[in-house]
């Protein structure tokens, strides 16, 4: 029903939309400060924005979990707007993994808003999730709790190589029950078209 719901979405796209593609090598696939593959991902996706502010979109990487997971396929879709200097996203995404067994799919709605550098984002679903950001030019700042899990923290670089777009990050990940208190320095090159 859920893909049925994006696919329904995508369709009614209005007539002008921007479809884009994008594609990234990690030296490890980090999230919310925990290590999805504790190895090199490979990334991509395409997204559909509207003149509206609507957007859908589908996302994948290699993963590496206990379960038999071996991908994950995120498919997302909402609407971004602003009112007055306040950027304001609200959205819908469900992240798939292939072949896990027990089927470790799981859905989260959220709502993330900007004031010109500053950010913060909320992720409602199984563990909520909260995240304040701020960027200072190629270099961003993030903090996030992520509930029974732990909280993790951010810093990252961002620059040119060549016709690529670069990263250098440093995550660190403090266990609340979870199980592992990690850290890693990963390097990222991607591309968009």
């Amino acid at each position: 029903m859920k893909k049925l719901f994006l696919m329904l979405g995508i369709i009614s796209l209005p007539t002008f939309a921007a479809v884009s593609a994008n594609v990234s090598f990690t030296s490890d696939y980090i999230w919310r400060g925990m290590t999805q593959t504790d190895a090199p991902a490979i990334q991509g996706g395409f997204d559909f924005e509207a003149e509206s502010g609507f957007y859908a979109g589908i996302w994948g990487s290699n993963v590496n979990f206990n379960n038999g997971a071996g991908s994950e396929l995120d498919l997302y879709l909402g609407y971004g707007f602003e009112v007055g200097s306040v950027g304001v996203d609200v959205g819908y995404i469900s992240y798939e993994y292939i072949d896990s067994t027990p089927d470790a799919t799981f859905d989260e709605t959220y709502l993330g808003l900007s004031f010109g550098d500053f950010g913060v984002s909320f992720a409602f679903g199984d563990y909520d999730y909260t995240e304040v950001s701020y960027a200072l030019g190629d270099v961003s700042f993030s903090y996030g709790d992520y509930d029974g899990y732990g909280s993790n923290f951010l810093i990252s670089y961002g620059f040119s190589c060549g016709s690529y777009d670069c990263g250098l990050a440093y995550s660190d990940f403090s266990d609340d029950g979870y199980g592992a208190d990690e850290d890693a320095l990963v390097f990222s090159v991607s591309a968009s078209l």
